[in-house]
């Protein structure tokens, strides 16, 4: 009898099994090579399939040593493109042209594979996938009730957080360390679980990394090389909170009752984030609202009346196109963390969608903040209305998100009045932060600082001054240093040769600026500012690199703008020129100037940040020839 088994069946471990029960007794197995490839290929890509297979192949070699059977390896080995078209079903026509030639059973586990080889008239035997009832599983026994993640590797000490939310302490659970044997046990009893057991996915599948869903469990495996050794963390949620058990809990209820809101629930790692999400998500659920999920691995434990998605087709802007369909009222986003993950959350919120993110942050602003840049300022109201901020497990600060035209708090000229993100405290009703854009960048001026008291300097005082030194500059070709002395007062310091022309003729010029900024403007030289020092050893530095006394090249005083994603520095005269960018006289960075006049630097890099360290310093910034 000879028989030619399918790749199915032999990931299966069924051909061996049917030997020893007496189903196969001294048949002659014939194995295909291209059954071989495709184990070979799965084991290199780190898939378990792959593994399972070979370990059947080894064990038939056994079984052909104690004379149970004959076992042979025909065919050829397919190539590249037979390989590459596997998933169309090349593989398996190979294998079925195999036990053709050689007379053979056919014997898979697949019900396809099944009816097409008996639709070709090769007798076929078909093996159903075993199907076992899982228990429990042996990283289990790691957890007790106040465990929320359980952190195994090779060669290392059993680790867990354990405690209550924001009291988590990482620990020893182990007294000695395990090895490689018992870390891949463990590894492969938890992905066969979650692919036997009900209520058992896979969530994520890469080489190197599989994410799983076993019941209540979240478990990360991670293999070489992509982890330096087989790594476990599983995490299982340890509280199921109600709305009710979080303070202002009657205020949140209505106001997320009242219509769908776009809300972001933040803070940091383990503070409770998604706990409390899952008591909004069962609240809403119970209060006539359709409620779904987005979750990259699914993780939130939610009722059967809440469906979970996770990406569809690895893409959640896919996910968002099905859920607009699907017509929720509320959609939990857990967790928005990249760009992407941002601007599918605006969009679905703007289709009229309830949306809850849960996003890491820091501080309550900050959850705000990381919207800036990824969704139009102006529409960010309409986007996120709420923020909740979690810490310890508690519902620490609810921020209220609105727009209203006014003058920035710290401004006094009407001609200043713009769009202003008002931030303000929930519980309160107290104006916390500011957001709008100043001089063509987004500022964040706090309104109150972390003791609770006036906030201005930071923010405000800081963005006045600049507006100020700007105005100056473009009528003074020294050096400028602005002092605020209060909201409607500055004191500015310049050159005695730049005074005539600040001032203008009759004091027109200085009263010019002074209307447009709405603020009251002396203007003095340097010798009469009381910190005057440092700075003018570095007025002296860049005026002789300027061409001034001692100087060997004429250079250009600049006043670079910062915008949200770059530093700009105009300079007049030199296009298509190579020049030397200068700080206080120390050489920063050479640069071609553009066309338009100009040299960019992207923010975020080394040479922005000595820039922009510089412009806080207030050394002036030079351009010079090369």
């Amino acid at each position: 009898m000879n028989v030619v088994p399918d790749t199915s069946v032999v990931i299966d471990g069924r051909v061996s099994a049917a030997i020893e029960d007496g189903r196969f007794e001294d048949a002659t197995v014939c194995v295909p090579e291209a059954v071989v490839a495709e184990l070979e290929a799965q084991a290199n890509d780190g898939l378990d399939s792959g593994w399972d297979g070979l370990s059947e192949l080894q064990r038939l070699a056994e079984l052909a040593d104690d004379g149970e059977i004959d076992l042979e390896y025909v065919g050829e080995r397919p190539s590249a493109i037979e390989r590459g078209h596997a998933s169309e079903g090349e593989i398996d026509a190979l294998i079925r042209d195999l036990a053709e030639e050689y007379g053979a059973t056919f014997v898979t586990s697949d019900i396809v594979q099944a009816e097409v080889a008996k639709a070709k008239g090769l007798e076929v035997d078909y093996i159903s996938p075993e199907v076992r009832r899982v228990g429990t599983l042996q990283i289990e026994e790691y957890f007790d009730e106040e465990t929320m993640s359980v952190h195994l590797k090779t060669d290392a000490v059993p680790m867990a957080k354990r405690g209550a939310l924001g009291e988590m302490h990482y620990e020893e659970i182990a007294d000695e360390p395990l090895d490689e044997e018992t870390m891949d046990e463990y590894a492969r009893e938890v992905v066969d679980g979650a692919r036997e057991a009900s209520g058992g996915f896979i969530e994520l599948s890469e080489p190197g990394m599989k994410i799983v869903q076993f019941r209540d469990y979240r478990i990360a495996i991670a293999r070489p090389p992509f982890a330096d050794g087989i790594e476990i963390t599983a995490v299982k949620p340890i509280a199921q909170t109600d709305i009710d058990d979080y303070e202002h809990a009657d205020e949140l209820k209505g106001r997320l009752l009242e219509r769908q809101r776009g809300v972001l629930i933040s803070g940091s790692p383990g503070a409770g984030k998604s706990t409390f999400a899952q008591s909004v998500a069962r609240y809403l659920s119970t209060h006539d609202y359709a409620v779904k999920t987005m979750e990259k691995p699914r993780d939130l434990q939610v009722g059967p009346e809440i469906t979970q998605y996770t990406a569809l087709g690895g893409q959640m802007e896919k996910t968002a196109d099905a859920l607009l369909m699907v017509r929720p009222d509320y959609t939990i986003y857990d967790e928005v963390r990249k760009t992407d993950d941002f601007e599918v959350f605006a969009d679905m919120r703007l289709a009229g969608v309830g949306m809850i993110g849960v996003v890491h942050a820091t501080r309550p602003i900050d959850a705000l903040q990381r919207l800036v840049g990824r969704v139009e300022l102006g529409m960010i109201p309409q986007v996120v209305d709420t923020v909740v901020y979690i810490e310890a497990g508690e519902v620490s600060t609810v921020y209220d998100v609105k727009t209203e035209v006014k003058v920035p708090a710290g401004l006094t000229e009407e001609d200043l009045a713009r769009p202003v993100i008002l931030v303000t405290d929930f519980q309160t009703g107290e104006p916390a932060y500011e957001i709008y854009t100043f001089n063509r960048q987004v500022v964040t001026v706090p309104l109150i600082d972390e003791e609770g008291g006036p906030g201005r300097e930071s923010g405000v005082d800081r963005i006045a001054k600049q507006e100020i030194e700007r105005e100056i500059r473009s009528v003074a070709r020294g050096y400028v240093d602005v002092e605020l002395k209060s909201q409607d007062r500055a004191v500015v310091y310049v050159d005695e040769d730049d005074i005539s022309s600040v001032i203008g003729k009759g004091g027109g010029r200085i009263t010019d600026i002074e209307n447009r900024l709405g603020i009251d403007i002396d203007v003095r030289t340097h010798d009469e500012n009381p910190h005057y020092g440092t700075n003018a050893n570095a007025s002296a530095s860049a005026s002789a690199d300027m061409g001034g006394p001692g100087g060997q090249r004429e250079g250009q005083l600049v006043t670079p703008e910062i915008t949200s994603r770059h530093i700009v520095i105009p300079v007049d005269g030199s296009h298509g020129e190579t020049v030397e960018v200068q700080a206080g006289g120390d050489y920063l960075f050479t640069a071609t100037v553009s066309r338009g006049g100009e040299i960019q630097v992207s923010r975020g890099s080394a040479i922005a940040d000595e820039l922009e360290r510089a412009i806080d310093r207030k050394d002036p910034i030079t351009v010079v020839s090369s």
